[in-house]
């Protein structure tokens, strides 16, 4: 039985983004099966709340940081040091967009998307390798990205990151398959959490039509890939990109992008 009780007992695991929606749901789930779990968020009234949810499953750690400052992650690093001294699992999920035209695109939106999703996890990323995970020889990176199978139009700024994110899991999975990493990345169709809140409602209620399931995603389908992937049944998987989307980028366009 792969979720048995106690499944990352003695394991610890960092959930960027932990405060709320698909992240909130992971941290939970980890919890559940014996980890120690920190979670690390730019707003502090998201980690207040979901410390709520949490702590009474649990050992749960919650760390407010920007991940687009490395010095801000270097400080979450040593925080994880100073309470629990290692760190298994690392599970990138923080990040963010906002629907637009790719001309209307301003550089300040542009870098905020590029700096959040693709510079942040490689920040995370790296920074938990060189303080845990090099010494531990061992470590297990999860990354969170979007459905970019068919490129993002009507969101170029965060295809182009996450795609990088999912490049980048490649070649770490290559480089680190020595050091005793494990990198994967998780692709999200169309998911019913909190994270749908800034689209408009009506957009929202018309995409399970263009899903060949037809209908949305659940948070607790995600987050259990991701700890099918940090657990012992993947590993001898690694540098690839899993697609959660009831078939969606294989088929149909969910935003019915038009000029």
């Amino acid at each position: 039985m792969i979720f048995r009780e106690g499944l990352f007992s003695g394991k610890v695991a960092l959930v960027t983004g932990g405060g709320s929606g698909i992240g909130l749901e992971i941290a939970r789930q980890f919890l559940q099966l014996g980890a120690e779990v920190f979670i690390a968020s730019r707003k502090a009234q998201r980690l207040e709340e979901a410390m709520a949810v949490l702590q009474p499953l649990g050992m749960v750690h919650s760390y407010q940081v920007d991940i687009r400052e490395p010095d801000q992650v270097a400080g979450l690093a040593e925080f994880i040091a100073d309470r629990s001294g290692q760190l298994d699992v690392l599970v990138n999920n923080a990040g963010g967009q906002f629907p637009s035209r790719a001309e209307d695109i301003s550089p300040k939106g542009w870098q905020a998307v590029i700096n959040t999703n693709l510079n942040g996890t490689w920040y995370v990323t790296q920074t938990m390798a060189q303080r845990f995970f090099f010494e531990q020889k061992a470590g297990i990176v999860v990354n969170i990205v979007v459905n970019h199978y068919r490129g993002f139009p009507g969101m170029a700024h965060t295809g182009a990151a996450r795609a990088g994110v999912s490049n980048l899991t490649q070649s770490l999975a290559v480089e680190w398959a020595q050091r005793g990493i494990r990198l994967n990345c998780v692709a999200p169709g169309i998911i019913r959490s909190s994270g749908l809140e800034q689209y408009p409602p009506e957009l929202v209620a018309s995409i399970a039509q263009h899903v060949p399931m037809k209908r949305l995603g659940s948070t607790d389908e995600v987050a259990a890939l991701v700890l099918f992937l940090a657990s012992p049944a993947a590993t001898y998987i690694s540098g690839e990109t899993i697609y959660v989307d009831g078939g969606a980028h294989l088929w149909g366009d969910v935003w019915q992008y038009s000029e």
